[in-house]
Order: C-alpha cells, then sequence, then structure tokens
C-alpha cells in the first residue's frame, strides 16, 4: 500500500496540560515510507485548524489526556483534494502511528490471551471470519466503483489496513508485534457471537438450559436515555457503557473525512464528520455512541440473542458485520429511516442490538415533548434473520422519554430471541417492563431538568438503598440493578439467582451525554470516564488495588483510582 501513494501525515501531540507548552510534530511520510520529518509548531490548535498543505492526505490531532481526566482525545482530518481511497488509508496510517503504544496496550488487556484454552473453537472463528473477509473483497472488487454503499465498505476496510501499517511502522519490538488480523479482531465486536454459532452448530442449533447458558453472565452492554425536557427547552440523549473493567483505555474521536458518493462525485457525504467515544486502534465506537454532522446521533445498548435455533441464520458469506454496516449508515443516512435501511442490509445477526437514531434536524426548542414531529425518533433491533426498525416517536410524545437496557421493545423481537424462557425461568429481570433498570428510569426520568441532573441519573446507584435494586440474593440486593453497574462491590461470598447479579469485574465504565445545545456547539457531548461513584450513596471510587481480581483481569497502564470528573471537550 505505502508504494501506491506518497504520503504525508501531519501529527499534533499535545503532551502536557496547559496549551502554552505543548508541541505539534508533522510527519511526512514518502513513498518508501522511511522518510519522517518532525516540525513544531507554537500554535497546534491554529495549524491543524488552518494550515493547508497541499501534500498532506491526513492530520491527527492527539491531546494525550488518559491519566488526567480518563480519556486520550483525538482528531484526525482528511484532505478532499485526495481520493477517498487515500483519506481513508491516510486517516487510519497516522492513528495507528501516532497512538500505537496505547493499541498495544488495549490489545493485550483485552484479547492477548482470549484463546487460552480454547484453541479449537479460535481457529474455528478465525476460520469464519477469514471466510467472510474472502467473501468482502469479492463484493468490495465488483460493487465498489458502482455503489455507495459498497464504497463506503471499502473505505472502512482500507482504514483499518492503514491503521494496521501505521502501527507496524511505529513499531520496534518484535514483543509487541501486531498483525493486520489482530487490528481486525479489536474491530470485531462480533466475535463472541460467532463463537456462540459455533457452539450451536455442534448442539444441532437446539437451547441449552438456560441456567447454564453462558450468556446469562450478563455479558451485554449499556443503557441509554432519550429525555426531552417538559417544557422543550432541550433533549438530552444519553448512554453508559457496561463492560468488563479490563477494556477502560479510552479515547474520544472526531473524524472528519472528506468522502464522496460514488452516485455523485461532487457531492461530499452527509456524515462526514462525528464524534464519538471509543477505544484505541477501534475506528468505531464500540460502546456504541455517534454525534454526526448530519445531524443524528445514533446509540445502541446490547439485547442479545437467547434463542439458539436463530444462529443458524449467521453465514461467513453474503453477511456484513455490524459494526461495519452502522458506520455506513452514520456516514451515508440523512434521517432515521435512511439509517435504518442501510442498517438493515446484510443483516449479520451477531452483535444483536436496539440502536436508537435522534434526527436532532426535527427537534426544535421549546417544543414540548407532545408536540414532536414525526421521524424524530428511529428504533431498530437486530437479531439473527430478522431486524425490525419503526418511527418511535410516539413514545416520547406518550411518556416524554426512550429507555433502553439491553431488552427488546418489539414483542416479535423479544419473543423470536428466546426471552419468554428467561423470564419463566427467572422471573421479570429478563422483561421489558418491569427490569429493575426501565422501573428506575420510569420512576426517576422526572427529575431530569439539566445537563446535570441528566448525568446523575445516567450515573445513578444506590443499590443497597433503592428497593428497586432488590433480588432474591444474599445480600438481598445487587450492584448490576442500577442504572450504571458496579458489580464489582457485590459481595464475592454473597448468593445470586444467576451469575449476572454476582460479584464480577464488570460494570458501568462510562457516561456520555449531548443535547441540541452541545451539538451546535461543534458536535459536543459531556463524557466521564471510569465506573460510578457516589459517597453519600456508600458507593466509593472504584480502585485496582482494592479489588481481588486486580492479578486476574489485565488493566496495563490504567490508573489506579478512578475518580474522574465529567468533561465537555471543545474539539478544533
Amino acid at each position: 500500500m505505502m508504494a501506491r501513494w506518497r504520503l504525508l501525515f501531519t501529527a499534533a501531540f499535545l503532551i502536557s496540560s496547559s496549551w502554552a507548552d505543548r508541541q505539534l510534530y508533522v510527519f511526512t511520510v514518502g513513498e518508501d515510507g522511511d522518510v519522517v520529518q518532525q516540525v513544531e509548531t507554537d500554535n497546534p490548535i491554529k495549524y491543524f485548524k488552518t494550515v493547508q498543505d497541499s501534500n498532506v492526505i491526513a492530520k491527527a490531532l492527539l491531546n494525550p489526556t488518559y491519566k488526567e481526566t480518563g480519556w486520550d482525545i483525538i482528531e484526525i482530518k482528511t484532505n478532499e483534494a485526495f481520493t477517498d481511497e487515500e483519506q481513508a488509508y491516510a486517516a487510519g496510517y497516522v492513528e495507528g502511528k501516532v497512538t500505537h503504544d496505547a493499541i498495544y496496550r488495549h490489545w493485550y488487556n483485552t484479547l492477548e490471551d482470549i484463546c487460552r484454552d480454547q484453541e479449537k473453537i479460535c481457529e474455528e472463528v478465525e476460520d469464519f471470519v477469514k471466510t467472510n473477509l474472502k467473501w468482502l473483497r469479492r463484493g468490495m472488487d465488483a460493487y465498489s466503483n458502482s455503489s455507495d454503499y459498497w464504497h463506503q465498505v471499502k473505505l472502512y476496510y482500507t482504514q483499518l489496513e492503514g491503521m494496521a501499517d501505521g502501527y507496524s511502522s511505529a513499531n520496534s519490538s518484535p514483543k509487541t508485534v501486531l498483525r493486520v488480523q489482530d487490528i481486525h479482531l479489536l474491530n470485531n465486536p462480533d466475535l463472541s457471537d460467532i463463537v456462540e454459532v459455533i457452539k450451536a452448530r455442534k448442539n444441532n442449533f437446539t437451547n441449552i438450559d438456560p441456567g447454564k447458558d453462558p450468556k446469562v453472565l450478563g455479558l451485554l452492554r449499556c443503557s441509554a436515555l432519550i429525555k426531552v425536557l417538559p417544557d422543550g427547552r432541550e433533549m438530552y440523549a444519553a448512554q453508559d457503557t457496561w463492560s468488563e473493567y479490563g477494556s477502560m483505555l479510552r479515547f474520544q474521536k472526531k473524524y472528519d473525512f472528506a468522502f464522496h458518493n460514488i452516485s455523485n462525485p461532487q457531492e461530499v457525504i452527509p456524515g462526514r464528520a462525528m464524534t464519538f467515544s471509543s477505544y484505541p486502534g477501534v475506528i468505531t465506537s464500540g460502546d456504541d455512541f455517534y454525534v454526526i454532522s448530519s445531524g443524528l446521533v445514533t446509540m445502541e445498548t446490547t439485547i442479545g440473542n437467547s434463542n439458539a435455533s436463530l444462529w443458524r441464520y449467521v453465514k461467513p458469506e453474503k453477511q456484513i458485520s455490524e459494526g461495519v454496516r452502522s458506520m455506513v449508515a452514520n456516514r451515508l443516512a440523512r434521517n432515521g429511516r435512511e439509517w435504518s435501511e442501510i442498517f438493515s442490509k446484510f443483516n449479520s445477526g451477531t452483535y444483536n442490538n436496539q440502536w436508537m437514531v435522534v434526527d436532532y434536524n426535527k427537534f426544535k426548542k421549546g417544543t414540548k415533548p407532545e408536540d414532536l414531529p414525526d421521524e424524530l425518533l428511529w428504533i431498530a433491533e437486530q437479531i439473527p434473520g430478522y431486524i425490525r426498525s419503526e418511527d418511535m416517536t410516539s413514545v416520547l410524545r406518550k411518556q416524554g422519554y426512550w429507555p433502553s437496557y439491553n431488552v427488546a421493545f418489539f414483542e416479535d423481537v423479544f419473543n423470536k430471541s428466546g426471552n419468554q424462557p428467561m423470564v419463566d425461568k427467572f422471573g421479570d429481570w429478563f422483561t421489558y417492563d418491569r427490569t429493575p433498570r426501565a422501573l428506575i428510569f420510569k420512576r426517576d426520568h422526572v427529575k431530569v431538568d439539566s445537563l446535570k441532573s441528566m448525568l446523575a441519573l445516567m450515573r445513578y446507584n444506590d443499590f443497597r438503598n433503592d428497593p428497586l435494586s432488590a433480588c432474591d440474593c444474599t445480600p438481598p440486593y445487587s450492584g448490576e440493578n442500577a442504572i450504571a453497574a458496579r458489580c464489582d462491590l457485590n459481595p464475592r461470598n454473597g448468593s445470586y439467582p444467576f451469575p449476572a447479579l454476582g460479584h464480577r469485574s464488570h460494570g458501568a465504565t462510562d457516561a456520555k451525554i449531548t443535547s441540541q445545545t452541545l451539538i451546535l456547539n461543534g458536535l459536543q457531548f459531556l463524557a466521564v470516564s471510569g465506573p460510578p461513584f457516589n459517597l453519600t450513596n456508600g458507593i466509593p471510587p472504584f480502585q485496582w488495588s482494592k479489588t481481588d481480581f486486580a492479578n486476574i483481569t489485565r488493566h496495563v497502564g490504567h490508573p489506579d483510582l478512578w475518580e474522574f470528573k465529567p468533561i465537555i471537550h471543545i474539539w478544533s
């Protein structure tokens, strides 16, 4: 790839907490990839925003504030004078080069030993992924020059190729070599479901006892809330990521890529720019939470699949992974209907989520919930073999909020994906309207009247005192039963009806909130990194040195104490 193009990259490193001391480094990479030039400037922000170099394909502005805020922040901007493929490759290359240390640490913490004691199934997963990539390459070769959709698919994988090459160009140790396929794996949240497909095939796609099903461990992600204030002065969209604590090397990213439509080469795509929470080496959000220049905000919570018979619909060919499809939809869609239609193509049936698409173009300040226009909120729910999407603005009109908490809303999706057997065995926890988070959102959404109170709700956890956090457990409550989980605070010797409610290295690892005001100020969002804490409620900050799993859960590069404040980053 390097031999095809002359690549010049600009990377601005903000290396101290005060603007005056920060330095800018400019990297120019020639055809052979061996010419690197470093330039300094007194004003990296001004340089990033205003300096135009006809030879520069991509610029990256890096603010390494992870130890101070829980987030590193990177902005990447490409030059429209170059082809879309050149832009995509350059964007990936510069990010891989300037964040290579964080990429390796994230891979080491989350994937390096994932195949230990399960080498056979990992080989089968790798074969599945390889077959899928071969089919994708055939599709890209055949259609990327004539289809807007396939053009964006190709740009996604071109960016990943650049990421892998950029990482390799910066890596100097044989101990930290990452293959192209390792970068692909970092960008593939579908892997755990591919494992389920392989296991289900060996069991003739029949269900096992839900009490023994590993998905009951609660490996689902996220709480989300869309809230319209009663007087219409603001609409908030928020999401908490729930994950294993070893994943907390975090980035906020802004991509501004001047990609075009094949059908109209003079037209730049609607989703040219987007800001999102993310991870090292990952070109999607993964959480997922996006604020897009088209006026859309997209986010999801995982609903999963507990019906083994549905896994038969998952194939390595004629399907595209969820992360790729969501990014293509983010870039091409102008509204929620278009987003849902684009996303629904080539359903992979893996990483099955409830997606929320909020069209802020349709929200006018002062519009009360009951007066909201049609198509402001679209919901798309995916399971293997089936995606249902609808305009659900009517729910916002009726109740003023839309909550999401890892349970399917649409009744047919709920039933097809095998939730009723879970309800029959374990009770209300697996229902849509009586699970703890549903009841907490229903009770507390009325308390939201500002950005501050919205954040308080999204970080809420008072599991020892809140009756809605109670369970048939010993002790009689669980840190899982909250808007922002803290499963590490459940006693290890407790008794729980299923493992999700018990003690483990898992919980809410962030919160992100945006609003019309923040979007109009430059695609901004408020974000706080790390598990929730509230000393008044007896919830201490998470601290690795005080856990009993610090020697089990890898966390290289993490701070010990997670007591970060929320930030609103002002993008350049």
